[in-house]
C-alpha cells in the first residue's frame, strides 16, 4: 500500500501525518513501527492519521499511534500538528480560527493562528480538567493530599527505583504522567532510567515520565520520557502535567513557561475552570510517499 505522507512537528516532537478522511486505512504495530523508525523509515515519535470524527461538534478525529505501534489517549504536540494539517489543508471552514478536535482522549477545542499564506503558525489548546484521582491516572500509588474541587491526589508520593526513593506526582491529561522534580534533569541518564519508570508496577498502564527543576527565572525545565516512544524532545501533555504538578507542589503559579529540548510551550492552569490551556507551535518539514 502507498501512502502519501506530511512529516510534522510540535517543539520538536515529530509526527507522520496521514490523511484518511474517508476512513479505510488500518496501519497495524508493525507499519507504524516502520513508519516511525529513523534508520529506515521517515522517522517519528509516532503516526497520526486524520480521520473523519462521528461527533457532529468535531472538524476530525485524531488517530494517534506511538512508535512502539501502542495506541494513545492523547498527545499534545501530536494535536497541534493535526490542528495544523486541517488548517493547511483547507479541511476547515475558510476564515475559521477555531474548531474541536476529537480524540481518545474526548473533543480538545482548538485556537490558532495564521501567517499572510493562511498556514497555521501557531495554537492554543484546551487540554481540559488535570485527573489526580491515582485510580484514574491510573496509578497504584496511595492518595497524598486532597486538592479542592479535584479529589484526592497522589503528589510527593514516595517510588524507590534503582535503590533510590523518587517524589512522584501522578496527573492524568487524557494519558498517565509521572512527574519528579530533581536538581538537574541534564545529569540523568534517561535511557536507562526511562525504562525503569515507564514499566514500573505503580503504573498498571505504564506511564510518562517527567523530570523537572524551576529555574531562578522561573521557567521549568523538563525531560521526558514518553511511553512507548523513548526520550523525546517535547511532550504536550507532559508539559501540562508538569505545570500542574508544580503548582500543586508550591513550585509554580497558575502560568508556566515550560522549557523543552525541542523548544517553549506555555501553559496557563485556568482557576475558575480548572481547565490545562497549552500554547505553542507547529511545523511542516516535508512531504512524501512510501510505500508499507
Amino acid at each position: 500500500m502507498q501512502l502519501e505522507f506530511t512529516k510534522m512537528h510540535g517543539a520538536g516532537n515529530d509526527f507522520v501525518m496521514v490523511e484518511d478522511m474517508n476512513d479505510r486505512i488500518d496501519l497495524d504495530a508493525e507499519q507504524v513501527a516502520a513508519l516511525c523508525e529513523r534508520h529506515f523509515g521517515i522517522g517519528a515519535d509516532g503516526v497520526i492519521v486524520v480521520k473523519p470524527s462521528p461527533r457532529p461538534e468535531c472538524a476530525a478525529y485524531m488517530h494517534y499511534i506511538n512508535a512502539d505501534g501502542s495506541l494513545a489517549q492523547m498527545c499534545g504536540n501530536g494535536v497541534r500538528c493535526f490542528a495544523k494539517y486541517l488548517v493547511d489543508h483547507k479541511l476547515l471552514p475558510q476564515g475559521a480560527t477555531s474548531f474541536v478536535a476529537d480524540t481518545l482522549a474526548g473533543p480538545r477545542p482548538i485556537t490558532f493562528e495564521v501567517d499572510e499564506n493562511g498556514l497555521m503558525t501557531r495554537a492554543t489548546v484546551d487540554m481540559g480538567e488535570p485527573i489526580l484521582d491515582p485510580a484514574k491516572v491510573p496509578t497504584a500509588l496511595a492518595a497524598t493530599k486532597t486538592v479542592e474541587g479535584l479529589g484526592q491526589a497522589a503528589l510527593e508520593a514516595p517510588l524507590l527505583v534503582e535503590g533510590q526513593t523518587w517524589s512522584m506526582n501522578c496527573v492524568s491529561m487524557g494519558n498517565p504522567h509521572a512527574v519528579t522534580f530533581v536538581d538537574d534533569p541534564e545529569a540523568l541518564d534517561l535511557a536507562h532510567l526511562g525504562p525503569l519508570f515507564e514499566a514500573n508496577a505503580a503504573f498498571p498502564e505504564k506511564t510518562n515520565t517527567e523530570f523537572a527543576t524551576v529555574r531562578a527565572d522561573g521557567s521549568i525545565r523538563m525531560r521526558v520520557w514518553e511511553r512507548g516512544c523513548g526520550e523525546t524532545w517535547a511532550c504536550g501533555t507532559g508539559a501540562c502535567a508538569t505545570a500542574v504538578a508544580a503548582c500543586l507542589t508550591g513550585r509554580a503559579g497558575r502560568r508556566s513557561t515550560l522549557v523543552l529540548n525541542g523548544g517553549v510551550l506555555s501553559i496557563r492552569w485556568d482557576e475558575q475552570t480548572n481547565h490545562v490551556f497549552m500554547t505553542g507551535p507547529a511545523a511542516t518539514s516535508f512531504t512524501g510517499t512510501v510505500t508499507v
